[in-house]
């Protein structure tokens, strides 16, 4: 797939995702009436793992396609300057496009789903809690990218539940969203998207937390060096 296709392909799961979730809503508490009892909450959980797999066999048959900034500015950070370049102004564009295109037809098609995570602490804990979130998610992603547990099934299942764990953590306190383009869809559906709060809560924190974990990840798996090497197998041979 070449950029413009990549683009593309990032700005309709972007779209696709704030849907899901607003499905996933819409389902459990409006026409079930579930609310929140327990059955209610164990369902909305199966159905956002169910949709987090349909998403991750979507990134991998479109080979790179990514709802969340995050997640290709994890790998960017990782690569050289042209890839930098391309996911800074290329990529999360269309990954903000994608997500404020669907919160408004989300709005205009179902006005009663809500106003998206708020910011229900102080500006100061916010950016403590998504960036604590944030690299908590990005260093297991790494993790299994690196590792690879055994097959697509287990990977996914364990990248799922951890970022379902994370997200019960933080629900309460910034929303535990850990993407900056979907907050931003929603907030700039409600007008407040050039908020202090909503740029250093849910762009900038996350985004030092990305660049940390991407940091922390390098220096704990670094290769060895050859005079490590070489003392290793002088050990050996000894």
């Amino acid at each position: 797939m070449g950029r413009l296709g990549l683009v593309m392909c990032d700005a309709a799961m972007s779209f696709m995702w704030v849907w899901a979730g607003a499905l996933v809503k819409l389902l459990v508490y409006d026409a079930l009436g579930l609310g929140h009892r327990p059955g209610g909450e164990a369902l909305k959980m199966a159905l956002v793992v169910g949709y987090m797999f349909l998403f991750a066999w979507l990134g991998h048959v479109t080979r790179g396609g990514a709802y969340n900034p995050l997640t290709v500015l994890s790998y960017a950070f990782s690569g050289g300057p042209e890839g930098f370049l391309f996911t800074a102004l290329g990529r999360i564009p269309a990954q903000v496009i994608g997500s404020a295109t669907g919160v408004r037809f989300i709005k205009q098609t179902f006005p009663s789903i809500g106003h998206g995570p708020r910011l229900s602490i102080d500006i100061h804990r916010g950016a403590w809690t998504e960036g604590f979130l944030t690299f908590m998610i990005v260093m297991a992603s790494l993790m299994l990218k690196k590792k690879d547990p055994g097959s697509f099934f287990m990977k996914t299942w364990i990248s799922s539940i951890f970022k379902l764990a994370l997200n019960v953590l933080g629900s309460d306190l910034t929303g535990g969203i850990m993407n900056p383009a979907s907050a931003f869809a929603w907030a700039y559906a409600r007008g407040d998207h050039i908020t202090l709060d909503q740029l250093i809560v849910y762009w900038f924190a996350p985004i030092q937390a990305t660049l940390l974990a991407v940091w922390t990840f390098g220096l704990l798996t670094e290769p060895k060096s050859k005079v490590q090497k070489a003392e290793e197998n002088k050990v050996k041979s000894e």
